[in-house]
């Protein structure tokens, strides 16, 4: 399973909730997260999560592998907040990112992607009288989904590259290689796109 979770098949009852339930109830947090001001909320609202994945019956190496991306973004920005607005404010912050990254990890982990874009689909039908093109919408949500194991495969394959040269102390030779690949793959998906007519 990708480190980044993609579907995991089950039987739970957060794995039968319908699609657009578990979409509204993500956005609603990110909208509710706004609010938490103090650090016993975002613990409460990460042990909701925690919950949550123990009710879709994962194990808790999965969310181990989902927060992993979060700890150098976490570290620095809990470092800023320190300084600028004290302890406080910074476990409020790095807790309300841990909180949604988790929560939209367990989305994908339980909900299959053709579902979560039939739903986004059937949202955006309404937005047709504004020239929205909800298939085309649903498209561009699929393809964003499906590049995400795509582009940490591509990391990975770098990564061993680097370790075959020597190079695993060296930044630049991580990201140089890794966003030229990702533009090549931009610009294989791209033409594929328009070989169908998706030119625009």
């Amino acid at each position: 399973m990708s480190p980044l979770g993609l579907y995991v098949p089950g039987t739970s009852l957060v794995h039968r909730a319908p699609a657009g339930l578990k979409l509204v109830v993500m956005i609603a947090a990110g909208v509710a997260s706004v609010f938490l001001r103090a650090p016993w909320q975002g613990a409460a609202a990460l042990v909701v999560v925690l919950l949550s994945y123990g009710v879709a019956g994962l194990p808790p190496r999965t969310v181990v592998r989902q927060v992993r991306p979060l700890l150098w973004v976490g570290l620095v920005t809990a470092g800023f907040h320190l300084v600028a607005n004290g302890w406080e404010r910074a476990v409020v912050v790095v807790g309300v990112l841990a909180v949604l990254l988790l929560l939209a990890a367990l989305v994908t982990l339980t909900t299959r992607t053709t579902d979560l874009v039939d739903a986004v689909v059937t949202a955006c039908r309404p937005l047709r009288v504004l020239r929205v093109d909800p298939e085309r919408v649903g498209l561009m949500i699929a393809l964003g989904i499906r590049c995400v194991p795509v582009v940490v495969g591509l990391a990975e394959d770098v990564r061993d590259a680097q370790r075959a040269r020597g190079l695993t102390a060296s930044p630049r030779a991580f990201a140089v290689p890794l966003i030229v690949r990702s533009l090549r793959h931009a610009d294989a998906l791209g033409e594929a796109l328009a070989a169908r007519g998706l030119d625009d």
